[in-house]
């Protein structure tokens, strides 16, 4: 850990009520923090604050500090895991931004998690922007959509390829398209991403029937039916079940080709002669 301390008393702690290992763990991760750096707040997250933990489940550690600097810091306590994120309150903004799209990890712990430390306006005022960013749906655009269907066909392309001379490489593409194809299934529902251990239950409520066929895939050792059982979800959700024509919008950038501040012209058919097909 770095050496910022500014002498937080560990008496402004607010503690959860936590079962052992985790409320002595979670003490001493706390005091660690404490002793290296000068927080404003923290807030701890994760399955075993919502009492959903498993044997192998982490605590999410979240700090909130004024310095411009961020770190990671993975350590073990007692015997429990935690991933300790120690943020400026504007790369936190960011990372509510950056992850609407797909799953909003940071900003359902901010919003789910319990609060530890409140030291600052800022703790209070990031909770409501993650809950807002939390009720707002991630509204993918069409071409985010065509990109992620096109990206999961070929993949089954990838798959259909190897099945004759590698079955093994064949069901490792199959496991990725099936997971690609319920990814599509809930951003086309304008829905974020579920947590990944709650994903299959999340999907039963969504679309039994890709639910039914994910557990059918699990259960199957035939690759032919697990081929089968993909590929009738690829068509289904996909609309496609290989190779499809398609363009992406244009897009300007400068000379050295960074694509900040892109422009995004109008898509021009190919028919038109205008454009060779492009990939992202």
């Amino acid at each position: 850990m770095s050496d910022i301390s500014g002498g937080v008393p560990i008496e402004l702690i607010q503690w959860p009520q936590l079962p052992a290992p985790y409320a002595e763990a979670l003490r001493a991760a706390v005091a660690d923090v404490l002793a290296h750096y000068t927080p404003t707040g923290m807030i701890a997250g994760g399955s075993v604050l919502r009492g959903e933990g498993g044997p192998t489940s982490d605590i999410d550690l979240y700090v909130i500090q004024p310095a411009h600097f961020r770190q990671r810091l993975q350590r073990i306590y007692h015997g429990v895991p935690f991933e300790i994120f120690i943020n400026h309150p504007d790369k936190i903004r960011a990372y509510f931004r950056e992850e609407h799209a797909t799953r909003p990890i940071t900003a359902h712990i901010f919003v789910t998690g319990a609060v530890l430390l409140d030291r600052a306006p800022v703790v209070q005022e990031l909770r409501l922007e993650a809950a807002k960013w939390l009720a707002t749906p991630p509204n993918p655009s069409v071409d985010t959509l065509r990109w992620r269907r096109y990206l999961a066909v070929d993949t089954l392309d990838n798959a259909r390829d190897v099945m004759g001379t590698d079955p093994t490489t064949a069901r490792m593409l199959l496991y990725r398209v099936l997971d690609q194809l319920i990814e599509i299934r809930f951003l086309s529902a304008n829905q974020h991403l579920p947590r990944t251990k709650g994903m299959l239950a999340a999907l039963h409520t969504l679309d039994r029937d890709l639910a039914d066929d994910v557990v059918q895939f699990a259960a199957t050792e035939s690759l032919a039916e697990q081929f089968e059982l993909v590929a009738d979800q690829a068509l289904r959700i996909a609309n496609a079940q290989g190779f499809f024509v398609w363009d992406s919008q244009v897009e300007i950038v400068n000379s050295e080709g960074d694509d900040s501040g892109i422009t995004r012209m109008p898509r021009i058919a190919r028919s038109a002669g205008c454009l060779p097909s492009a990939r992202r």
